[in-house]
């Protein structure tokens, strides 16, 4: 597959060449504002006593295939990397439960609101800790997951690592994950191999990585009686996850689920749906992403509705 990269409003876009000839796009996250704190601590939750027998929003213990979900994506920082930071976050709860009403119509299934909230942020430049990747402090995100939380709504936090092990960033956040409703998105086009850089090459993750982070989550959900958690993985060509066929998608304790994160025409996007679900281990859910403006045009719920498989996760950016 080949790519080129054009610049459309201050944001890179990445222009990848399917096995079938056609081009889709994928939307890169521009440098953003520097969030480094240094010296950030993480948290101990080893004091941290969860509630009994605690459930999912909705009720039960498994996420599928008794729900689905419907969320915005981005950072609260602002717009610039996506949807979730175009408003505070109580416009966010009102904005998103207005989406999965507007789902909830063309599925049997309860459709759940959701945020995917980029915790680990991509970056043109190293830093000062020569990672290319910003950490957003958890002291930051505490009380939007809080406000999330008290409202009935999902968040999965989405990892940008640059060089770093993506297993390392979801430990920041531990005491997040240790929640009974708060999933975690590894992000492979952002992880770099020794001397890559972003924007100069789109980045991979091996299966043996994404192991590591199952077994570090089926880890956390036995140790705190945790139910079901989400593990979402994005991809919108074959080489951002080598030897796919390897995830453990057999963990009870963790719902893996692919994300075509792709965008471009109806046609270009249903390409890369149909590409990325050859080989796929029958055990993981499909989720799809609708762009707000790089879509052309954005599908509208019918139509995200009528893909098959049907998405279980819809996010909008």
């Amino acid at each position: 597959m080949g790519r080129t990269s054009r610049t459309v409003a201050g944001a890179a876009i990445l222009a990848v060449l399917c096995a079938s000839g056609t081009v889709v796009t994928a939307h890169a996250a521009p440098a953003g504002p520097d969030i480094v704190i240094p010296g950030i601590e993480v948290p101990e939750i080893g004091d941290l006593v969860p509630p009994a027998q605690s459930e999912l929003f909705g009720g039960g213990r498994n996420l599928f295939p008794d729900r689905r979900f419907v969320a915005l994506y981005g950072h609260p920082s602002g717009p610039a990397l996506g949807a979730f930071g175009e408003q505070d976050t109580a416009g966010a709860i009102t904005r998103v439960r207005d989406l999965a009403a507007q789902y909830q119509q063309y599925s049997a299934e309860p459709v759940l609101p959701a945020f995917e909230i980029i915790a680990t942020v991509a970056s043109a430049d190293p830093g000062t800790d020569g990672r290319f990747s910003r950490v957003t402090p958890p002291e930051q995100l505490r009380p939007i997951i809080d406000e999330a939380e008290a409202a009935g709504i999902y968040v999965v936090l989405d990892l940008q690592p640059g060089h770093t092990h993506f297993l390392e960033q979801a430990r920041i956040y531990e005491e997040f994950l240790a929640r009974p409703n708060v999933g975690l998105a590894l992000d492979p086009e952002w992880r770099l191999a020794p001397g890559q850089q972003h924007m100069v090459q789109i980045g991979s993750v091996d299966s043996s990585e994404i192991n590591e982070v199952v077994a570090y989550l089926a880890d956390l959900v036995q140790r705190h009686d945790l139910p079901q958690k989400m593990l979402v993985l994005h991809q919108f060509r074959s080489s951002m996850i080598t030897t796919r066929e390897l995830v453990d998608a057999g963990r009870p304790e963790v719902s893996v689920v692919l994300h075509a994160d792709g965008h471009g025409s109806p046609a270009q996007k249903m390409d890369t749906w149909g590409a990325l679900q050859q080989g796929l281990p029958p055990q993981i859910h499909m989720a799809w992403k609708n762009f707000y403006d790089e879509d052309v045009p954005t599908f509208t719920p019918e139509q995200t509705m009528t893909v098959e498989p049907k998405p279980v996760f819809v996010s909008f950016q």
